[in-house]
């Protein structure tokens, strides 16, 4: 009678990055972009309702594909980045680098992938070496961040150079790409698959909307 043996591998769940400002903008914009159509739905005549469906069915998948969608998903054995159109995945083995300078990217196998959910800030970046180049990276005993160190680890916090937000993801993701690269579940090759669930009703309501305009 045979029986599971126990794994000594520890399982960890994805860590997940996503800039909320960019989810939040999405919310707000379809929740316009829904107002708008509706309105135009309910009250227009002719071939307005049909319009505004049209670009509702155009504008929806690319207002979630740009603000919403994107997110990285890392764990022990590969990263997996969500950008507006595609999904890459990517065990630790076959990357070369992740770097964040104008923009957050990963390298590997010779290519190079956009990290659409972890935006750069430059100002932030320059306002997080200003801090660091000041004694214990304090400002009047307060953090560059504007807010007052935990009583617990405030030790800890007055060693720490201040980073900007990429900054600290990307070197995160350099940690775990360095532990993880050996591990047997992080081998293999990059995957590169793409949105369709975005890509057709956006193409979709761009030609029902052409051709409604070239009717109407």
């Amino acid at each position: 009678m045979s029986s599971e043996q126990p794994t000594d591998e520890p399982v960890y769940d994805d860590r997940v990055y996503r800039s909320p400002m960019a989810t939040v903008t999405g919310v707000v914009m379809l929740a316009l972009l829904g107002w708008l159509c509706g309105d135009a739905v309910v009250r227009g005549s002719g071939n307005a309702p049909w319009l505004a469906l049209a670009v509702a069915l155009f504008l929806a998948p690319l207002i979630v594909a740009f603000t919403i969608r994107p997110a990285v998903f890392a764990n022990a054995d590969r990263l997996r980045v969500r950008n507006p159109f595609r999904v890459i995945e990517l065990p630790w083995a076959a990357v070369d680098t992740v770097r964040a300078r104008f923009s957050a990217e990963v390298l590997a196998e010779g290519a190079k992938y956009q990290l659409w959910s972890v935006p750069v800030s430059l100002r932030e970046r320059k306002k997080a070496n200003r801090v660091r180049n000041r004694p214990n990276g304090r400002l009047g005993g307060v953090l560059g961040r504007g807010t007052a160190a935990p009583e617990q680890g405030r030790a800890q916090n007055a060693e720490t150079p201040q980073r900007a937000a990429a900054d600290q993801t990307v070197d995160e993701l350099r940690d775990l790409q360095e532990r993880g690269s050996a591990r047997p579940g992080a081998q293999g090759s990059v995957k590169v698959s793409w949105s369709y669930e975005i890509i057709a009703p956006a193409l979709t309501g761009a030609l029902i909307l052409i051709v409604l305009l070239a009717t109407g």
